[in-house]
């Protein structure tokens, strides 16, 4: 089981670091994948219609951008 979140992120990105503070603030642990170290991820992303950074995988929820309340899931389920 996937114990915390990827973050598929570019450089400069503003809501790449609104999801950092958010998840910071709750404590939770996350990885960081910059997409432009990781072209076949982004090939694979851009596929599956995910357009904007990031991307937040957490067990099997995927998502794009910003999403606060996806955040307050994840800090529910790992308490």
């Amino acid at each position: 089981m996937q114990l915390c979140p990827l973050v598929w992120s570019k450089p400069s990105c503003v809501q790449c670091n609104a999801t950092y503070r958010a998840l910071d603030s709750k404590g939770i642990d996350y990885e960081i994948h910059d997409l432009t170290e990781h072209p076949d991820a982004l090939d694979t992303l851009r596929n599956a219609n995910f357009l904007q950074a990031p991307v937040v995988q957490f067990r099997e929820d995927l998502w794009t951008g910003f999403r606060p309340d996806k955040i307050d899931e994840i800090a529910k389920a790992i308490a």
